[in-house]
């Protein structure tokens, strides 16, 4: 998957939902609103941006079509004084499907089944029943990079799965088992990246949980 034209990609994770601070799977069809403090992420995200990229940037603006990364995409972009209608939502960006853990509590699904995350590396143990695993992430973001004009930098809002697999092909990760797509390291939800010529620097750190009672998928 690894592609040496990708463009300079800005790649945010999105601000906390209600189904994060309940602790709730929300997968790739949840469309789950900001909480207020999530919101306050998503402001944080779009001044820090504004203060990088200036005003009125001449960049693409790419988010899933998830609810919560549209409303994380469409607070930034005001702060950046971009219209948002100039976002591009793609389906090859939502998150991990979660199949038939969607919308459950994580409690609930531990009580059922045993441990499903792996809590070192934020991880899940096995795939969702019904859902996808990394390596189903990893082919449709490289449709998705085959896509991009290298020539022209892109702004991304995404989400916390996906963003470790397109940061673990552009950046390098550790696969989560043996022919398994590699991941980055876990961010804290409201985090930016800077990603250039295989390399990353966070630009900005979010102040939303990368662990803990609120969860990122």
């Amino acid at each position: 998957m690894t592609n040496p034209t990708a463009p300079t990609l800005y790649l945010a994770r999105h601000a906390e939902t209600v189904f994060n601070a309940a602790a709730r799977m929300q997968g790739h069809m949840g469309h789950t609103p900001l909480t207020r403090n999530g919101i306050r992420q998503a402001d944080d995200m779009g001044r820090a941006l504004r203060g990088i990229l200036g005003p009125k940037p001449d960049i693409d603006l790419w988010a899933s079509r998830s609810g919560r990364t549209m409303q994380t995409a469409a607070i930034i972009a005001e702060h950046l004084e971009r219209d948002f209608f100039d976002i591009r939502a793609d389906d090859r960006l939502l998150e991990i499907d979660v199949g038939d853990w969607e919308g459950r509590s994580y409690a609930e699904i531990v009580a059922e089944s045993g441990p499903i995350v792996c809590p070192d590396r934020r991880v899940f143990l096995r795939k969702p029943p019904n859902g996808e695993w990394y390596p189903d992430i990893a082919r449709r973001l490289s449709m998705w990079l085959a896509d991009l004009d290298p020539a022209r930098p892109a702004l991304v809002i995404s989400h916390g799965i996906t963003a470790r697999v397109l940061r673990g092909a552009l950046v390098g990760g550790t696969p989560f088992a043996p022919d398994c797509a590699p991941l980055a390291a876990d961010a804290p939800q409201g985090t930016v990246f800077r990603i250039e010529a295989g390399r990353e620097e966070a630009i900005h750190v979010g102040h939303g949980s990368a662990d803990g009672k609120a969860k990122g998928f």
